[in-house]
């Protein structure tokens, strides 16, 4: 993980890669509770998203969860590998695995997201229902 990295409750991982374009991605926890992921549908380059709404869905052996958008933006690129080969995704959530970049809208908005520590601290007050699907 890197620590420039922020997360959201929907257990998304955003990483600011110039002052108005991230990379976006699924955490460890969340790839760990989907089990094996086997099919990806993520948005297609120029849709724009908005923070907390649907943006591509995620079906594994265990479910199929729908990705919620960490931040409003407008999707730039797709990662291709992860379309065509999914476990990525569970073999390396924050580098080869990650979904896709967005230039936001409002760069100030990922100021809401949680930091990686905070997020460690956030998955603790879940850790009962860590068994369950998140």
């Amino acid at each position: 993980m890197s620590s420039d990295m922020k997360f959201d409750e929907g257990h998304m991982w955003v990483r600011l890669e110039d002052e108005d374009t991230a990379v976006m991605g699924l955490s460890d926890y969340a790839q760990d509770m989907m089990g094996e992921v086997i099919f990806a549908e993520l948005p297609e380059e120029g849709t724009a998203i908005t923070r907390g709404d649907a943006c591509g869905t995620l079906e594994s052996v265990k479910s199929v969860e729908d990705l919620l958008a960490p931040a409003t933006g407008e999707v730039t690129r797709v990662n291709e590998e992860v379309l065509d080969a999914p476990e990525l995704i569970n073999q390396d959530p924050y580098g080869d695995g990650w979904l896709f970049e967005v230039r936001l809208e409002d760069p100030s908005e990922l100021d809401n997201l949680m930091s990686e520590d905070e997020y460690e601290a956030y998955l603790d007050t879940i850790e009962g229902d860590r068994d369950d699907d998140f």
